[in-house]
């Protein structure tokens, strides 16, 4: 297989799927303007949406179009390329859009116009909810494409609606674990060898919350904090569990739910106890604390790596490690879905089933890192025996593989999932920066979750 610092290492792009704000644009602001636009008329060009004389190109080859965001993994792994050579009677054209935000934007025009759509198009999981309630007519059910029982079963409960429509196949996932930094932990005292980490919050997030303090007492660093944010640690613990935002019903219920509860109090009291680094994940300031050595902990989803071995660079190379995270979670992920009009739609929904295949995620991961959501890719030598050379030859592939698979076998999405999400983000910054109290910054994100979600 190919080296893990090949995967991980300072020259891997992030990347760009995953939560809806899980990566600003990285484009300075004319070529995103560019780019932007040039995605749209990509996305505009139309390969299926139901012209059948568009299904054919002149040499009498079946043309299936995709729609993809950010790096699927597809065409830069050389996968399309592949199964053309394969089935020579096949023609995929697809185009790729950087920007997730620009992508569903002109996904949602297309769907709405009944027109200008892809046979394939990607959906990313903040935007799943959403398809499934709204748009679910639109795509083709995928429940009876044979050989689905490989999937992690939350995987697929993601896109299924009530009465048991399948609008997409799973690609790669997120599963959690700790990024931590060996040097800093021994300069405050603190075990640095994997397992022994492991064993100081093994179970809780909140004894991971207590090893900050003792990382507080024993830092002599007065500029490094423990964690660069209450909002990682947050995350970690809501997506850990079967309910977050929203029952099955569609009914708002993080006002009463323990895990969006306990998740609160413990990120904020981290917050108030001078535990972060003041930071957000991907927001301004975070990518010079991972250069600068400002934080010695990051919860850390699987596709997290390639941004942070990127960002602290070749002179952090070793220094960082991962440890199994308190608890499994998930954070992230995408799925391919084929258009109910399609002219194309069994070529298609064959090419998706394809892709999706344990073989191709396990693949996808040896050359990319993206992580499979198919429990037979986990357990494949190329997966389970991966390794990053960049975090001290963790083994990353055990570590997320576990993860993966302590996740409750279903995941309830709501609507907004991702705008409660990030209003809980601005709401614990509102403690970190601003010197707000847990209580007062409660009472405010819950006004505008309120106000965002009537």
């Amino acid at each position: 297989m190919g080296t893990a610092r090949h995967r991980f290492g300072s020259t891997v792009s992030a990347r760009t799927t995953g939560p809806l704000s899980r990566f600003p644009s990285r484009l300075p602001a004319r070529a995103a303007v560019v780019a932007a636009g040039l995605s749209l008329v990509l996305v505009a060009g139309c390969g299926g949406g139901g012209d059948t004389e568009k299904a054919k190109t002149k040499d009498g080859k079946t043309v299936v179009s995709m729609g993809l965001f950010g790096v699927m993994g597809f065409k830069e792994s050389g996968l399309l390329d592949r199964y053309m050579e394969e089935n020579p009677d096949i023609v995929i054209e697809s185009d790729v859009s950087g920007d997730e935000q620009t992508y569903y934007t002109a996904l949602q025009t297309h769907l709405a116009a009944g027109s200008g759509l892809k046979d394939i198009q990607g959906i990313e999981i903040g935007r799943a909810k959403e398809l499934v309630d709204t748009q679910a007519g639109k795509f083709a059910d995928l429940s009876k494409t044979p050989g689905l029982d490989h999937y992690l079963p939350w995987k697929s409960s993601q896109v299924t609606t009530d009465d048991g429509k399948l609008l997409g196949l799973g690609t790669d996932i997120g599963p959690m674990a700790v990024c931590y930094r060996k040097d800093l932990f021994e300069q405050a005292g603190l075990p640095t060898e994997r397992a022994e980490v492991e064993k100081l919050w093994a179970g809780d997030w909140s004894k991971y919350v207590d090893v900050g303090r003792d990382f507080k007492k024993g830092n002599k660093k007065d500029k490094v904090a423990f964690m660069d944010s209450s909002t990682g640690l947050f995350n970690a613990m809501i997506y850990g569990d079967e309910k977050q935002f929203y029952d099955k019903d569609g009914e708002l219920i993080y006002n009463d739910n323990p895990v969006v509860k306990d998740a609160w109090t413990l990120a904020s009291d981290a917050a108030e106890s001078g535990l972060t680094a003041k930071l957000r994940q991907f927001q301004p300031g975070w990518d010079p604390g991972l250069a600068n050595s400002t934080f010695a902990t990051t919860v850390c989803p699987a596709w997290m790596l390639a941004h942070i071995s990127e960002k602290a660079g070749p002179a952090n190379e070793g220094k960082w490690d991962v440890a199994r995270a308190p608890k499994g979670a998930n954070w992230g992920g995408s799925f391919l879905g084929v258009m109910e009009d399609s002219p194309v739609k069994k070529e298609a929904t064959d090419l998706v089933a394809w892709l999706t295949a344990p073989e191709q995620q396990a693949f996808i991961f040896e050359k990319l890192g993206n992580f499979p959501s198919s429990k037979t890719a986990l357990d494949t030598p190329e997966v389970a025996g991966g390794k990053s050379a960049y975090f001290s030859d963790a083994p990353i592939g055990q570590i997320f593989g576990d993860a993966a698979k302590e996740i409750p076998d279903e995941q309830i999405l709501g609507r907004k999932d991702g705008t409660i999400k990030d209003t809980f983000s601005a709401g614990l910054q509102m403690i970190e920066t601003q010197g707000k109290s847990a209580d007062e910054a409660w009472k405010t994100t819950d006004e505008r979750i309120k106000k965002a979600t009537r």
